[in-house]
């Protein structure tokens, strides 16, 4: 894990003590000698770790009074190598080193959020990360001193910023400044609006999103493809990594089961189909074939309403766009429909001539306000009297002052709940179903995760063996003479090798723990410190200790 500067400026005081401080090695102490304060770690056993680094050796204990004992650096043998020493601070060797005390607990899975659902739009807007901005927003979030891995998930309807945290506490509490840094909003505004969940939790919620459970629409399919897109702008992205790349892999494995086995599509609509069937419902019922229809902004989710509004009958409408390029493909991929195009300097005009204006741009600036409304022509009694604006733009491209007007009414995407109120009897029952499933999953993504804690020890046990295989190789080789033809000698290498991997395939596979056998779990367990004892991996294993006696305690309950 990269070590940022920020991180080693801040914190090196706060863990590199030198001995001069201490009144009782003053008189020993030398410019070589570097005291090494670790905070005490969380399990009540006493641990301990000896990692070698160049030639000094660094030791961490938990002292019986629950305080680390601060012993003596050796870099005394390091002075000829000092230049090169001198790129990789103190700090860093232990981040990298067994003796770093965030490696004894495991790192937590967090999402810090503000959804529809807790914060109102004028918020959201603020928040929003434009999808080109992801990678460097993963790249600051992962600069943070207790953060690892980190993706953004930034929609219409949410906000929500996905990390893998050294510490809980610590790594809320940097992305929650960092939000407030990068939107300008106060830290307390975003925590009385913001929700936070860890581990299993924000895996529950990231598969209930994709499933489109936690949308306005249930089921709806657009939230999905925006799972899918976070996937593929991570993709080699340094700081989406495993952890948080697999959670959103299995999100998209999630949310296309959920919609095959449960059909809780069927239905259901998305962001543009709602909006289409909320400007419906606030029209008279006898105008919907009369009513003048103008979609501003061809993107997908235009091309969306485009659609929905056809799916309803409707079989003329004016399209304002910057270029006509996107228009015109719409127009050949919907067939006997009057698509009008009209460039964006025509809007005003076009917005006079309507009854129902849909916005849905990227703009960052209003198209609308009050001032751009108020000498708009008033729109036909047999219509409803009153011109609606349908803004499922984040930023808002409809200012809300337009409301002060008696001849318009603006809805935006906090005004969609309306059309999901209908059909909670079906909703429910699905949303079961699908809950089921997502139960399922997330025992899956966790015995995922718990394998994760074996990759160290696997690692240092097979590169154990082939130090032994490669040595008595030479040993071998040099025996039979510098005369060996290649053929041989790739035979007794491959010889080697074969002998090795059918000699670990037994151990490796009893390090295996899925999560789903107690007995196994126990094995696990013992094996492992077996195999530490054997062959003195030196392998911190206190975590998965815990992790897997936890699990056989809940499956024995």
């Amino acid at each position: 894990m990269a070590v940022s500067s920020a991180f080693v400026g801040a914190k090196l005081d706060a863990l590199l003590v030198s001995n001069t401080a201490s009144s009782s090695m003053s008189a020993s102490a030398s410019p070589a000698h570097i005291g090494l304060l670790c905070k005490p770690v969380a399990s009540r056993a006493k641990r301990a770790a000896l990692i070698r680094r160049n030639s000094g050796i660094f030791r961490c204990e938990v002292a019986p009074d629950a305080l680390v004992q601060t012993e003596k650096v050796d870099l005394a043998n390091a002075a000829s190598s000092s230049a090169s020493a001198s790129s990789l601070s103190a700090l860093e060797q232990l981040k990298t080193s067994a003796a770093d005390r965030y490696t004894k607990e495991r790192s937590s899975i967090v999402v810090i959020g503000l959804s529809i659902h807790t914060a109102p739009v004028e918020m959201r807007e603020k928040l929003a990360i434009p999808e080109a901005e992801w990678p460097r927003a993963i790249s600051e979030l992962c600069g943070l001193n207790h953060i690892e891995e980190a993706a953004v998930l930034s929609t219409c309807n949410r906000m929500e910023i996905y990390v893998v945290a050294l510490s809980r506490h610590r790594g809320v509490k940097e992305v929650t400044e960092w939000m407030s840094k990068t939107s300008g909003i106060p830290v307390s505004e975003i925590c009385e609006h913001r929700f936070l969940l860890y581990d299993k939790d924000a895996t529950h919620h990231i598969f209930e999103v994709s499933a489109g459970l936690d949308s306005l629409v249930l089921g709806e399919g657009q939230i999905l493809a925006q799972v899918k897109q976070v996937v593929k702008v991570g993709q080699g992205v340094v700081g989406f990594g495993r952890n948080i790349s697999g959670l959103f892999k299995h999100a998209i494995t999630v949310g296309k089961r959920v919609r095959t086995e449960t059909n809780i599509a069927a239905g259901a609509v998305s962001v543009s189909s709602a909006a289409v069937e909320l400007a419906l419902m606030k029209l008279p019922e006898n105008s919907h074939a009369t009513a003048r229809m103008l979609v501003i902004g061809a993107g997908k989710m235009g091309k969306l309403v485009i659609k929905h509004l056809v799916a309803k009958g409707c079989t003329k409408m004016v399209v304002v766009n910057r270029s006509e390029d996107r228009v015109s493909a719409i127009r050949e991929e919907i067939k006997d429909v009057e698509i009008i195009y009209k460039p964006l300097t025509e809007m005003q005009n076009c917005a006079a001539e309507a009854d129902v204006v849909f916005t849905s741009t990227a703009s960052e600036t209003p198209l609308f306000l009050k001032e751009h409304v108020v000498n708009l022509p008033p729109v036909s009694p047999n219509i409803g009297g009153l011109r609606l604006f349908v803004d499922i733009s984040v930023p808002r491209n409809v200012g809300a002052c337009v409301n002060d007007l008696e001849t318009a009414r603006v809805y935006n995407v906090d005004d969609l709940k309306e059309v999901v109120a209908a059909n909670k009897e079906d909703r429910l029952r699905k949303a079961m179903e699908a809950q089921a499933i997502i139960t399922e999953e997330s025992k899956q993504f966790e015995a995922w995760r718990d394998s994760l804690e074996t990759v160290p020890t696997i690692k240092k046990l097979r590169a154990y063996a082939e130090r032994i295989r490669a040595a008595e190789l030479d040993k071998c080789l040099s025996k039979m003479g510098d005369d060996i033809p290649k053929k041989t000698r790739k035979a007794v290498d491959d010889l080697s090798r074969g002998i090795v991997n059918k000699l670990l395939h037994g151990p490796m596979q009893h390090l295996r723990c899925d999560g789903s056998d107690s007995r196994t779990l126990s094995e696990t367990l013992e094996n492992m410190h077996a195999l530490n004892r054997m062959f003195s991996l030196e392998t911190e294993i206190s975590v998965l200790e815990q992790k897997i006696r936890a699990k056989v305690e809940q499956t024995q309950k």
